[in-house]
């Protein structure tokens, strides 16, 4: 069964009734009575105060020669600085233990490693795209527990920091799995 909801005619009135018919128990003069008297009262309050913010009285003042008064926007004055660190250290002094500059040096050559692959052909891509960034690359033939690996190296740098810059720049071109190790054959 189908119903037909958009001629439905109201409840209580017949297909013909009057829908514009106001409701019994509305009467909206007196909404309109209450709006202009708010409106009135509020204009009536607006007009008593408007002289009031002119009406100061002036404040009463003591004018007995008593202590003079000090001025309310005075600062106090000034703390005196004392540093008890300072005394304590005078007569101090420190000792650092320096390394002779042998053994400052680094802990020996360092070797980049940027991939380790199952295939030779994509460590030999590897190593085309780092020798476009004009570093070479060798790849070493690994024999694990697991099985051949094809490992693709940069190096040797005598300071890690030179290996850095090279990583540096590797990472600028989106590679990002280079790590940094100490030589080894």
């Amino acid at each position: 069964m189908s119903r037909d909801y958009a001629n439905r005619a109201p409840r209580g009135k017949g297909r013909g009734g009057n829908r514009n018919a106001r409701t019994p128990g509305r009467k909206p003069w007196l909404a309109l009575i209450v709006v202009v008297a708010l409106v009135a009262g509020f204009g009536y309050f607006l007009w008593t105060i408007k002289g009031s913010a002119d009406q100061v009285e002036p404040v009463k003042t003591d004018t007995r020669a008593s202590k003079p008064k000090k001025d309310p926007n005075a600062l106090p004055p000034k703390p005196q600085e004392e540093w008890t660190y300072l005394k304590e250290l005078e007569n101090k002094q420190v000792e650092v233990d320096v390394p002779p500059p042998e053994t400052m040096r680094s802990a020996g050559p360092y070797q980049m490693q940027c991939g380790s692959f199952r295939e030779m052909s994509q460590a030999e891509k590897m190593k085309a795209v780092i020798a476009f960034q004009g570093m070479e690359a060798q790849i070493r033939k690994v024999q694990g527990g697991s099985g051949t690996w094809y490992k693709v190296v940069i190096g040797p740098y005598e300071r890690k920091r030179e290996a850095e810059r090279a990583r540096h720049k590797l990472q600028a071109i989106g590679m990002n799995t280079c790590q940094i190790w100490l030589w080894q054959n």
